[in-house]
């Protein structure tokens, strides 16, 4: 494979590629919020000669690139949002690039226009897809579960939302370049990264004088305090080989010092390395969660919102990947392991349906998410990731595109069909009171979804407090 021949086709637009980066950086917005940034690429990509398929309603669209050749559709992707990081250098209205999205379109818009020069689809079959999606990032919860109330959207991630909208249908495999630090490779991948569900837990309790009458009070906030103590008391039956993070906040603890809160509310993330131990422990937690609402009489109100799906990169597009990457850039400067990553990716939900690869070019600096983090190489962030991503296409769709057709063959996807894979995804949500007061008893209930639990293989658990055990200072009795 001629990869100097990619190199020309995106270093003729270096200039271009260059600015996108310093545009997007100096114009952070997040999920389902990028508005301005999807209107940018939107008028580079028109500007080339594109025709757009537009989200509408939200951020973010594709477009098909056909060779004229029969063969699979290949899917690459980019993602538009940033974090809201108020203490980044460089935040804007409290957003900011702290995990190089940036540099991700910045490479998009130098495939987009390689891929208009004269020669640039010779010896391909097949097609290339080319999509800029919104809401990577799980943050602001609350906000897009407004938007989904309000019928706007179904998921609250990008590619769950897209995958549900058809942006999805008649693909065949997928990759994205992430951006990564500027270690001794520039180019990694690895076997793979946890999945998540995201979790709110409200407790309710009766809010009075905190110092005059506090025994006539149900202290909600203490109720949640207790309940993050028993999550933490679970750590210890955490297995290493299950990748298991639980990583809660407090969102509201009270509004004034001389009233018991009669409302709190946690938010958090369960992760783990499967779906069935992540499963299990938002069970666990859940349990956690309702001790600390016992103990105090309050009510609890949990949601769960099915938030990623552990990622599992296609073993023969790293095979393809290494191999191309290793001509580009040198085979001391790629790096391949069997490490796992707790942390997550909505990739991991493509990786559900079709082979996926999802490895990480060097040139950012800083922690990722944190508060110095930035891209130091552009070259590297940018220009290389865009020729690999360039060279990578076309090792997969040249000669009649074999090196495809293999990994389509070799990969076995968790779900036979994107519907399947949504339908079953959507039992990771519930919304529902976790505890009732009755008759002198409380009536716990942990995975009352009867469908959530027999994907889940686990019993509905129902715990009973009977007048033995009744709290006397509940005021639900």
């Amino acid at each position: 494979m001629d990869t100097e021949k990619y190199v020309r086709l995106v270093q003729a637009h270096r200039s271009e590629i260059l600015a996108a980066e310093q545009y997007i950086w100096a114009h952070p917005e997040t999920g389902y919020r990028e508005w301005n940034t999807s209107a940018y690429l939107e008028q580079i990509f028109e500007n080339a000669g594109y025709t757009l398929t537009k989200a509408g309603n939200i951020p973010g669209f594709y477009t098909d690139i056909d060779t004229g050749r029969p063969g699979p559709k290949l899917l690459i992707l980019c993602e538009l949002d940033a974090l809201y990081v108020p203490n980044h250098f460089a935040a804007v209205d409290g957003c900011a690039h702290a995990c190089g999205h940036h540099a991700q379109c910045a490479a998009m818009v130098g495939l987009a226009l390689a891929l208009k020069a004269s020669g640039a689809l010779d010896g391909l079959s097949g097609s290339i897809r080319l999509m800029a999606v919104p809401a990577e990032e799980c943050i602001q919860t609350e906000f897009r579960a407004g938007l989904r109330q309000q019928g706007v959207i179904r998921y609250l991630g990008g590619k769950d939302e897209f995958m549900y909208r058809g942006y999805f249908d008649g693909v065949n495999l997928a990759f994205m370049f992430h951006t990564g630090g500027s270690g001794k490779s520039l180019f990694d991948v690895h076997a793979g990264c946890n999945g998540s569900i995201i979790k709110q837990a409200r407790y309710e309790g009766v809010a009075t004088h905190a110092a005059s009458t506090p025994e006539l009070g149900v202290n909600a906030l203490y109720a949640a305090s207790l309940g993050l103590q028993a999550i933490n008391s679970l750590r210890e039956t955490f297995r290493d080989q299950d990748h298991v993070r639980v990583h809660p906040i407090m969102t509201d603890g009270g509004d004034s010092v001389s009233v018991i809160p009669s409302s709190s509310a946690l938010a958090m993330m369960v992760r783990g390395g499967s779906l069935s131990s992540i499963r299990q422990t938002s069970v666990k937690v859940d349990r956690a969660l309702a001790a600390g609402a016992l103990a105090l009489g309050a009510r609890l109100h949990v949601t769960d919102y099915p938030g990623y799906a552990p990622l599992h990169n296609a073993p023969m597009m790293v095979d393809f990947a290494v191999e191309v990457m290793s001509q580009l850039v040198g085979s001391g400067r790629t790096l391949r392991t069997n490490n796992w990553g707790s942390g997550s990716t909505d990739m991991g939900n493509v990786s559900c349906v079709m082979p996926v690869l999802h490895p990480y070019i060097g040139g950012a600096a800083g922690k990722s998410h944190g508060d110095d983090y930035r891209i130091v190489n552009p070259e590297n962030a940018c220009l290389v990731s865009a020729e690999g991503q360039l060279a990578l296409a076309a090792r997969l769709l040249e000669n009649d595109a074999a090196a495809a057709e293999a990994v389509i063959a070799s990969y076995h996807a968790p779900y036979a069909s994107i519907r399947d894979y949504l339908v079953d995804w959507d039992h990771y949500g519930k919304s529902e009171d976790l505890i009732s007061y009755g008759d002198g008893q409380a009536t716990v209930c942990f995975g009352s979804n009867g469908a959530r639990c027999a994907q889940s293989n686990d019993r509905s658990e129902e715990r009973r407090v009977g007048k033995e055990c009744r709290s006397r200072w509940s005021p639900y009795h």
